[in-house]
Formats: C-alpha cells, sequence, structure tokens
C-alpha cells in the first residue's frame, strides 16, 4: 500500500444523499473506492430498501428523515441539526455531500460540527440548469452564493461536466480544488455490446425519469413527425414519473403518447441490458440541468448509438457525427432530422455504436470514477 494510502486507513468519511436509491443507483463505485483506501465509511441518507446494498461495499448507514420535495425550511433546519449530531457523533474526518440539496444540508451541519473538511459534489443543476429565463438566473445566483457560504477552505468540489464548476465561480482547470469524473461511471464487464436487432424499423429508446425536463415530449413529437415523412420508427420510453419532482409528465399524457402510433410507454425497467438488445439508439433529449446522465453511460456501454442535446454534461460524452448526434435543445426539427437520418443508414448506426462504446472505454467506466475520487480523498485527507 503507498504511502498516502496507509495515512488513511481507519479516517472516516460520510457520504450525505437525500435517499438510499439514489446512492445505490450512482454512488457505490465511491463507496468501494474508499473502502480500497482503508477509510470507514458511513452514508447518512434516508433509508427505504437498499440499506443491505449499500451495506455489502463495507459501508455503515445511518438514517437521516429528509423528504427531497419539501421546501420547509423548519423541516431543512431540523435535518441540519440532526445531521450535525450525527456527524459529531460519528466524528467523521470528512464528508461527501452529493447532490445540491444534500450540499447545503451538509455544508450548514458540517458548520455546526466544525468539519472543515468537505467535498461538494454537484451532480447537475436540474431545474436551475435547465431554466434560462429570470427565475433561472436568480435561482443559481442565490444557489451560488449559498455555497460559496458553505463553504471553508478545505472544501473540494467533484463535478461531472466542465460547465457546472463555472456556475459556481470555479476553473474546471484549478485541480486542487476541482476533480472532474465520467459521472457515475460504468462496468463495461457487465454492459456488453449485444448484435443489433432486426432493421428496419428503427427502434429508438428512452431511458429516464418521465420529466418534461428530460425533453420525452420532444422525442414524441421527433418520433410522430418522422413517420409522417415516412420513416419507419419506433419509440420506446422507459421511467416512472417522479412523484418527488413538480416536472413530472403526468401518467395519463404518458399512457395517451402510448396510443400513438410506434410510440410505447413501457414504466420504470431495471433490466437495461434486454433493452439495448432490442435497441438500435440510446436518446436523452434533455432541455438542461444535467451532470452527466447515466443513461448515455450505459447505452454507450451497450454499443448503441447515442441522440442526445447540447446541454452541459451530454455535450461532454457524445462526440457529434461520431458517437451519435448533438443537436441544440428544445429543437424538435433538428431531433427528427438525426432520427431520419438513422433510420436511413444502418451502417451508421452501427458505426456510431461502436464509436460509443469505445468512448466509454477511455475515462467513464466505475474504474476511472474510482480512482478519481481516490485521488480526491487522498488530496483531501494527507
Amino acid at each position: 500500500m503507498p504511502q498516502s494510502e496507509a495515512q488513511l486507513s481507519g479516517r472516516k468519511l460520510a457520504f450525505i444523499v437525500t435517499e438510499d436509491w439514489f446512492f445505490c443507483s450512482h454512488f457505490l463505485p465511491m463507496a468501494r473506492a474508499a473502502r480500497e483506501l482503508g477509510l470507514d465509511v458511513t452514508v447518512i441518507c434516508r433509508i427505504r430498501d437498499h440499506k443491505q446494498i449499500i451495506e455489502q461495499t463495507g459501508a455503515k448507514v445511518i438514517s437521516l428523515e429528509a423528504e427531497r420535495k419539501s421546501l420547509n425550511p423548519f423541516a431543512a433546519a431540523r435535518a441540519t441539526w440532526q445531521l450535525s449530531r450525527i456527524l459529531k457523533a460519528e466524528q467523521a474526518d470528512i464528508i461527501h455531500c452529493i447532490a445540491l440539496r444534500s450540499i447545503l444540508v451538509g455544508g450548514a451541519a458540517a458548520m455546526l460540527a466544525g468539519l472543515k473538511k468537505r467535498i461538494y459534489a454537484l451532480t447537475g443543476l436540474g431545474f436551475l440548469g435547465a431554466r434560462q429565463d429570470k427565475t433561472g438566473q436568480v435561482a443559481r445566483f442565490i444557489v451560488r452564493t449559498l455555497i460559496r457560504c458553505l463553504t471553508s477552505r478545505e472544501t473540494r468540489f467533484l463535478f461531472e461536466n466542465t460547465d457546472d464548476p463555472k456556475m459556481l465561480g470555479l476553473d474546471p482547470n484549478d485541480h486542487d480544488r476541482v476533480t472532474i469524473v465520467g459521472g457515475a461511471g460504468v462496468d463495461p464487464d457487465k454492459l456488453t455490446v449485444s448484435p443489433q436487432p432486426s432493421f428496419p424499423p428503427l427502434r429508438i429508446a428512452v431511458i429516464a425519469r418521465m420529466l418534461w425536463s428530460k425533453g420525452i415530449d420532444l422525442a414524441v413529437e421527433a418520433t410522430t413527425k418522422a413517420r409522417e415523412r415516412g420513416a419507419d420508427i419506433e419509440l420506446s420510453l422507459y421511467g416512472a414519473p417522479d412523484p418527488s419532482n413538480p416536472k413530472a409528465v403526468p401518467e395519463e399524457t404518458l399512457n395517451s403518447w402510448s396510443q400513438c402510433e410506434g410510440i410505447k410507454w413501457h414504466g420504470p425497467t431495471r433490466d437495461i441490458i434486454s433493452v439495448w438488445k432490442d435497441h438500435h439508439v440510446c436518446c436523452l433529449p434533455s432541455r438542461g440541468g444535467e451532470g452527466l446522465p447515466r443513461t448515455l453511460l450505459e447505452g454507450a456501454c451497450c454499443g448503441r448509438a447515442i441522440v442526445t442535446t447540447a446541454v452541459p454534461g451530454c455535450k461532454d460524452l457524445v462526440r457529434n457525427g461520431i458517437d451519435g448526434f448533438v443537436i441544440p435543445s428544445d429543437d424538435v426539427r433538428a431531433l427528427t432530422e438525426a432520427f431520419l437520418a438513422l433510420a436511413a443508414d444502418q451502417e451508421l448506426v452501427i458505426q456510431m455504436g461502436h464509436s460509443a462504446r469505445e468512448r466509454i472505454l477511455n475515462g467513464y467506466t466505475e474504474r476511472d470514477v474510482m480512482n478519481g475520487v481516490k485521488a480526491l480523498y487522498t488530496r483531501s485527507l494527507t
């Protein structure tokens, strides 16, 4: 074991995250990375059905009940006070706060607990990034100010794209304070490439929470327009409306879309591999607010061409014309043209899928992410 890693053995890292399922879906590799360094790991979150999965990494799990959708300042203050007591009791050496709400609550709790070593992981801006109007600008200013107030000299930042650091007034090239990793990373040994399904039709899938900000409606409209122009295209939607998110697409809307020719909403799925076995194209026409979408990582890792938009995170991963198409945000016409181009050229679909897979193998695997956060923990604690 390198000397720097030996110095970390027995030090205590506390992850702060809203939900146990969210930690399981995206951040288990980071817990394993911390354990590889010899750190004692605690995950503080709302516990539902995934405690045992987290514990399998060697981490301890502590419950903190805090509703994601609540804007009640008294509830946030209560969660902050409870969290500060947990951090003191656990004698944490460093905290790793995941996503905006956890950064705000965790940063305030760390101040109360006198804990200066902090990692703030901004996993996308959500509606703050998707809205470009005055309301969005004001909201981003408020968030930037709050995070600055909660930042100590020993705070470091973890991002999934090169645009989000700039929102906080940080230089993405300041490698002492800013670390950028390939999202959650994916395991290429599990997400393998399967043969392309029969062609035509061109089978396109969107796997995401059914939110307006994800551009689900754009995919539906572009598919309809492409089919009207004679293209043999089918669109599959996989995902559930998020009841904690006011931007969720209503279930009745999803069911009505399923009545359209060539479009089907399947609900949520855990069988990602089977979805990509049955589809040629991974699509996410996001309106913004992404970190680095896991769905794009998974689709690319399975060797599927990508169609996405030129918003932070998405445009960082996908090379336009190589791994797929990167089109302007909220542009149905451009999305329709991308669908038509792929429907007319099977070889292009296959070629882009190969390139997308190679893209993942060069910096976006779980091991790449684990190595990045291990270096970050080492810098922060030695």
